[in-house]
C-alpha cells in the first residue's frame, strides 16, 4: 500500500507548524500576551514533532533487510514516544511561565490577537483532521500522534482564545481587575491537555515497543487457520505491533501422518490466505506440530511456554 500520502500530510503540517509558530510568536511579543508565547512554545514542539514523524515514516517504510530482518516498523512507536516526550516538555514550560507572569504586573494583551487565534484554531483544525484521517487508513501509530500533536495546539490555541478575552474585556466586565491573569491561567490550564495528550501517545508506543499482545488480532487470525481444512488444531498465536504492520508466530496442528512435502505446502497455503484476508501481516511464522488429543489453547501472550 503506498504510504505517500502520510509523507505528504506530515511534510504539510511541519511547514504549516513552522508558520504558525512564527505568528504566535510575533504576535504573542508584540500582543504582550503570555498564553499566546506559551502557545508559540507548544507549536514548536509540534513542529519538531512533524519533522521527527516524516523521518519515521520514512525509516518505518523501508524493506527487511539482513541487518533488521523484522523491518523499521518500530520507527513509528518510536517516533510517538519522541513526540509524547516533546508534548510533555512544552507543557511543564507553559506551566512554569504562566506561574512566573503571573507572580509579574502587566496590562491586559492587544485585542487583535484573538483574530490571530481564531485563524489559528481553524487552521490546526483542519491538519488534524486531515492527518487523523490519512492515519486511521494506514493504521500509523506515528501519523496518529502527529495529528494529535495538532488538535492538542488547536486546544491550547482555544483556551489561550478564552484567556485572553478574559483579560482583555474581563476587568471591565465585570469590574474585577485581577482578570488580567486570565491570559496566564488559561496557559496553564492547556497544559494539563497536552499532558493528556502526551499520555495517550507515550503508553501505545511503549507497548509496541515492548511487543506487547494484540488479543483481537491473535483471534483472528486463530479463527481464520482453524478454517482451513487439514488443520486440526492451533494451540498458540502470539501477535506483535510493528509500525503499520502485525509480526504472527503461531503452532499448528496437522495430522501425524503428512508428510514433511505435505505440511509444507499447507503452511504456504496458509501464509497466502492469512495475507489476503489481512494485509497488514508482514510477517508469518508457523510451527507445525503433529495432532495431539489435548486441549488446544489460542493466547495472544508473548510466553512461548
Amino acid at each position: 500500500m503506498d504510504r505517500k500520502p502520510l509523507e505528504q500530510n506530515t511534510l504539510l503540517g511541519f511547514m504549516a507548524s513552522i508558520v504558525l509558530a512564527g505568528i504566535k510568536f510575533a504576535a504573542g511579543l508584540f500582543g504582550h500576551s503570555t498564553a499566546l508565547l506559551a502557545d508559540a512554545i507548544e507549536s514548536l514542539a509540534d513542529t519538531l514533532g512533524s519533522l521527527l514523524v516524516w523521518h519515521a515514516l520514512r525509516v518505518a517504510a523501508r524493506p527487511a533487510d539482513p541487518r533488521y530482518p523484522y523491518g523499521y516498523g518500530k520507527a513509528e512507536a518510536l517516533a510517538s514516544l519522541g513526540i509524547g516526550s516533546l508534548l510533555v516538555l512544552a507543557a511543564l514550560y507553559i506551566v512554569y511561565e504562566g506561574f512566573h507572569q503571573i507572580a509579574i504586573p502587566h496590562a491586559a494583551p492587544e485585542s487583535w490577537t484573538l483574530l490571530v487565534l481564531v485563524i489559528i484554531i481553524v487552521v490546526k483544525e483542519g491538519l488534524f483532521r486531515l492527518v487523523h484521517r490519512g492515519a486511521q487508513q494506514f493504521d500509523s501509530d506515528a501519523a496518529r500522534a502527529d495529528a494529535w500533536h495538532h488538535r492538542s495546539d488547536a486546544i491550547t490555541s482555544l483556551a489561550a482564545f478564552v484567556g485572553v478575552s478574559l483579560a482583555i474585556y474581563g476587568p471591565d466586565l465585570f469590574g474585577w481587575p485581577q482578570l488580567v491573569i486570565a491570559d496566564e491561567v488559561a496557559a496553564i490550564l492547556a497544559s494539563g491537555v497536552i499532558l493528556l495528550t502526551a499520555r495517550s501517545l507515550i503508553i501505545p508506543a511503549m507497548r509496541e515497543l515492548l511487543d506487547a499482545a494484540t488479543p483481537a488480532m491473535a483471534t483472528r487470525i486463530a479463527t481464520l487457520v482453524s478454517q482451513v481444512e487439514g488443520v486440526e488444531d492451533v494451540e498458540q498465536v502470539l501477535v506483535r505491533k510493528s509500525g503499520t504492520g502485525f509480526l504472527a508466530d503461531m503452532h499448528m496442528h496437522v495430522p501425524g501422518e503428512l508428510s514433511v512435502q505435505v505440511a509444507h505446502d499447507l503452511t504456504g497455503k496458509i501464509k497466502a490466505m492469512l495475507r489476503q484476508e489481512i494485509p497488514s501481516l508482514v510477517t508469518i511464522l508457523i510451527h507445525v506440530e503433529p495432532a495431539v488429543q489435548a486441549g488446544s489453547i489460542v493466547t495472544s501472550s508473548n510466553e512461548t511456554g
